[in-house]
C-alpha cells in the first residue's frame, strides 16, 4: 500500500530513513557522513519543508500494517522533469517487489503532472545503480557534489524518460 505522507509522519521518515540508510550505505560511507547527511536531508525541519512544497511528494510503503519504505520526489525540478529525491526500504522488505511498485506509482504519478523526465541521483558505489538500469533508467551523467562539512556525494545521474 502506498500512503501519501503528511506533517504527522515526519518520525515515520524520519525513522525509515536512519533504518534503511544504515543498511543501504554501511560499506559506502563512514558513519560520521551517513550521520551528517541523515541529520541534513532529514531533521523534521527539512521534511516539513519538502511537505508544504505543493511539488514535492512523500510517500510511505505499507505491507501487513508495517511501514517497510518510502518515496520522496518532486514534480517541476526541471523544466519537464521530476526528481526523485527519495527511494529507500528496510532490509526485510527486499525481494518483494516493492521498489518496482513504488517507480511504477512515480512513473503514473509524473504522466498525470505531464512531466516528461523522471531523474535520480544514485552514489557511484550503491548496487541500487543495476536495479534503477532493470527498471529502464539509464545513465546521463556523474557529479561530484559538495554536500558540506568536507563531504561529497559521488554519483551517477540517472534519467527515465516517459
Amino acid at each position: 500500500m502506498i500512503i501519501k505522507a503528511e506533517l504527522k509522519d515526519i518520525s515515520t521518515i524520519q525513522d525509515l530513513a536512519k533504518r534503511s540508510w544504515e543498511v543501504a550505505y554501511a560499506d559506502i560511507l563512514k558513519q560520521e557522513q551517513i550521520d551528517y547527511m541523515l541529520d541534513l536531508m532529514y531533521s523534521a525541519d527539512a521534511i516539513r519543508i519538502h511537505l508544504e512544497n505543493p511539488n514535492f511528494h512523500y510517500y510511505l510503503i505499507k505491507e501487513n500494517d508495517e511501514f517497510l519504505g518510502f518515496i520522496g520526489f518532486e514534480f517541476h525540478q526541471e523544466l519537464a522533469t521530476t526528481k526523485l529525491h527519495r527511494i529507500y526500504f528496510l532490509k526485510e522488505a527486499q525481494g518483494k517487489g516493492l521498489g518496482k511498485k513504488a517507480l511504477n506509482f512515480i512513473k503514473e504519478e509524473v504522466k498525470k503532472i505531464g512531466d516528461k523526465r523522471i531523474t535520480l541521483a544514485v552514489n557511484k558505489n550503491n548496487q541500487a545503480k543495476s536495479f534503477y538500469e532493470s527498471q529502464g533508467f539509464n545513465v546521463y551523467d556523474e557529479g561530484i557534489f559538495d554536500i558540506g562539512n568536507g563531504y561529497v556525494m559521488d554519483d551517477y545521474l540517472m534519467e527515465f524518460v516517459l
